[in-house]
């Protein structure tokens, strides 16, 4: 411990007294050899002693101005590194310095890089010159210092070249954090951002507006300057005056500058103060300076004019500053101060309300045009550079509008006359399904309502026919979510259930009157009524409850419209809706091939035809709706799908049940059990010619008399329904009345019957 007390005494002492190196090893301040070498630079020494000699010659100078508080840096970097060398932290290496007074000179910190950046482990110390210096071995690792920013600058960007590390304990420039051009620079202490940020959060607490700055003549200071200045204008603090002072300075030379600068400005602030409360007068009246440095005098308003070739000023009025107003003293004056304003002195005409400036190619921004605002765009003052924009989502506005109008909302409503008249043809449906049900109930047990299915089947239908009219009325007033979501299910399911009874009919028909063996057993094995009218409507069912669980339809607001919100259901999904659509499409289809395979049978009681009509009917509706209804776009949408479905409605009620009405109430003689045997009879007999033309047409090509060959179990069995059907309506003729039987139905038909 006395032998490092007495080293360090040496040291200092050798230090205070330092001459001009003669060698490189000379220039070293402190040293001690490793495996791996630390840099350090330290201002030992406050300056360098300027030569006498201009110019001097290239060599560094003597150091003079001892500075204790950093030669205790240094020697802490030394006890650092030895008490790393002493512990286990790096086992088999130790650790080497190399520390250099910069005595607080650019110049002879340099000189110290420039001796870190030498070659290892080479007898000439040079720096080579590479273009890629990843391989390259320098004489250090890395470096500790400086302590100015100044200096620090200097020596990293020589630094930089090698990437060599550099860590600084004192430089503080903001500009040091810019890794662009500090990459290999690393500091233990904050950034004057943060500092100069601080000062200027006090200023502001402590309510200054008016202050002074005094910094120095180097990068450190003029940096920090210019931050300041930044943050203060920030902070709406105002610079009174700024004072640079010579980089380094001794303690007392700074504080004889600072006193003089105290001194200035205490001179200027008395001079100052006399000067704010000066007062005199002139012509009676008084004169002095306000608050904000201004003499309360105001202005004389002169005007120059020409009279018989000579120019006169004369005095118009007086400008009050106070009063910001003009003092007119006579009527005369007054009148001539009027004549002045029709006085035209002005590039462009001034643009209304409505309307905007627009610049011209001109140079002076007092030239321009006037342009009409476009449509949702307005102006409400003169002389608008830009129109404002409306809220395209609520608001509007026509061309040159000087305000915007709400948009309104809109929807099919009750009192629209398109929703009325849909209503009342909706109505009309409905009375004609409550007529139709009381002429089916009380023409029950006759031939035509037995034939159509029976009061059950025709009621089911009827009751789906309400329900197609009834649904209407959900698209009809504004848009709400339950509505939205009960319409198209309504539709949907109670159409499909229509269609499903339709089906049966068809089946059942095309059964009946079918002589043909193999298509009837076909027929028997598909007509299942109760198990066709559940499963065609339980999927449709499903489809509808999926739609409402996935993507139920929502009320959704349109404002795409320019001038309107369209209130409306959104289906949520559609293909959702496409689905049910086509799901009744499908049974529609199917049920139009079965009506139109029996669209010749019996006539009086056929209702093949008819359903093959309102399946036609329903057909051209939907698909003249998809067009339609894709590009419609506004309140009406809800019109047109009420429109296709009130035409399938009503075609399919009008086919189905409409001719058997008109037999019911016109044609009461035909409505008969006996008429309908009749038909029954006609039309088997003429079913038993057909057959018996087609086997005399086939013995004749095959020469073959055996006729039984060719079929013979399906031709007798179609042969004796018909006989059977033909002695059923025969038999009941006959008991009712002989006599008329006898003519109606010659003795050589029945006979071969």
């Amino acid at each position: 411990m006395a032998l490092l007390i007495i080293l360090i005494t040496c040291f200092m002492i050798i230090l205070a007294t330092s001459q001009p190196c003669q060698t490189p090893d000379d220039f070293v301040a402190a040293t001690s050899p490793g495996h791996i070498i630390i840099g350090g630079l330290f201002a030992i020494h406050e300056k360098m002693l300027s030569s006498e000699d201009y110019p001097r010659r290239p060599q560094i100078q003597k150091c003079v101005g001892f500075e204790i508080s950093v030669f205790l840096q240094t020697l802490a970097m030394i006890h650092s590194i030895e008490m790393i060398n002493n512990s286990t932290l790096l086992s088999g290496v130790k650790l080497g310095y190399e520390i250099y007074d910069t005595c607080t000179e650019v110049t002879v910190a340099m000189a110290a890089t420039l001796r870190f950046l030498s070659k290892f482990n080479c007898s000439k110390e040079t720096v080579e010159f590479k273009c890629d210096y990843s391989s390259y071995m320098p004489r250090v690792k890395a470096v500790i210092g400086s302590g100015y920013s100044e200096i620090t600058m200097a020596v990293s960007r020589m630094l930089n070249l090698q990437l060599m590390p550099q860590v600084g304990y004192e430089s503080t420039a903001e500009i040091l954090s810019d890794k662009i051009r500090f990459p290999s620079f690393l500091r233990t202490v904050p950034s004057d951002f943060h500092q100069i940020k601080a000062m200027a959060h006090l200023i502001q607490k402590c309510g200054w507006n008016w202050i002074g700055i005094i910094t120095t003549d180097d990068d450190y200071g003029r940096l920090a300057l210019n931050t300041f200045i930044i943050q203060a204008e920030a902070n709406n603090v105002c610079i009174a005056f700024k004072e640079v002072l010579p980089a380094f300075l001794s303690d007392n030379t700074i504080e004889v500058r600072i006193n003089q600068i105290l001194e200035k400005i205490i001179l200027e602030a008395q001079l100052l103060g006399v000067l704010k409360n000066v007062t005199f007068t002139d012509g009676g009246n008084s004169f002095h300076f306000d608050a904000h440095g201004d003499l309360n005098t105001g202005y004389d308003v002169v005007l120059w004019k020409e009279i018989s070739g000579h120019m006169t000023v004369t005095k118009m009025a007086e400008y009050d500053l106070q009063n910001d107003v003009f003092i007119i003293p006579d009527q005369e004056t007054k009148n001539e101060f009027r004549n002045l304003k029709q006085i035209r002195s002005k590039c462009s005409k001034e643009c209304s309300p409505g309307q905007m400036k627009k610049t011209t190619r001109s140079q002076h921004i007092c030239c321009y045009e006037c342009e009409n605002c476009p449509e949702n765009h307005y102006s409400n003052q003169t002389d608008m550079p830009h129109c404002l924009l409306c809220n395209n989502e609520t608001h509007w506005a026509p061309v040159r509008s000087t305000m915007c109008f709400e948009k309104e909302v809109e929807y099919l409503n009750w009192n629209d006359s398109l929703a009325i008249l849909l209503l009342i043809l909706s109505l009309l449906g409905i009375i004609f399904v409550l007529v139709v049900g009381i002429i089916f109930t009380r023409n029950l047990n006759t031939p035509v309502v037995k034939s159509s299915g029976g009061l059950r089947i025709c009621y089911v239908i009827l009751l789906c026919h309400f329900l197609n009219f009834a649904s209407t009325s959900f698209f009809i007033g504004e848009p709400q979510d339950f509505t939205c979501k009960t319409r198209q299910t309504l539709f949907g399911v109670s159409f499909t259930l229509c269609i499903s009874c339709i089906l049966t009919k068809s089946l059942k028909i095309l059964l009946a009157f079918s002589f043909d063996p193999k298509l009837q057993k076909f027929l028997k094995f598909l007509y299942k009524p109760i198990l066709i009218i559940f499963t065609c409507t339980g999927i449709q069912a499903v489809i509808c409850t999926l739609w409402l669980i996935f993507a139920a339809p929502t009320v959704e607001v349109n404002v795409s419209l320019p001038r309107v919100i369209i209130r409306e259901c959104e289906e949520g999904s559609i293909l959702a809706f496409g689905t049910m659509l086509g799901y009744i499409a499908i049974l529609a289809f199917i049920c139009f091939i079965f009506a139109f395979k029996g669209r010749k049978l019996p006539e009086n009681y056929n209702e093949a035809k008819f359903i093959t009509f309102g399946m036609l009917i329903y057909f051209i509706a939907w698909i003249t709706f998809i067009p339609i209804y894709a590009t419609t776009f506004g309140k009406y949408v809800p019109a047109v799908e009420i429109i296709v479905i009130l035409i399938s409605n009503y075609g399919i009620l009008c086919c189905t049940f409409f001719p058997k009405c008109y037999v019911i109430i016109c044609k009461q003689d035909i409505n008969t059990k006996s008429a309908f045997l009749k038909m029954i009879y006609s039309y088997s007999s003429h079913s038993v010619s057909s057959i018996a033309v087609s086997h005399a047409s086939l013995d004749s090509m095959n020469g073959n008399v055996t006729m039984t060959n060719l079929s013979s179990s399906g031709k007798s069995a179609t042969w004796q329904k018909s006989k059977d059907l033909q002695a059923q309506a025969f038999a009941h003729t006959r008991r009712e009345n002989t006599t008329s039987v006898s003519k109606t139905l010659p003795r050589k038909r029945i006979s071969s019957i």
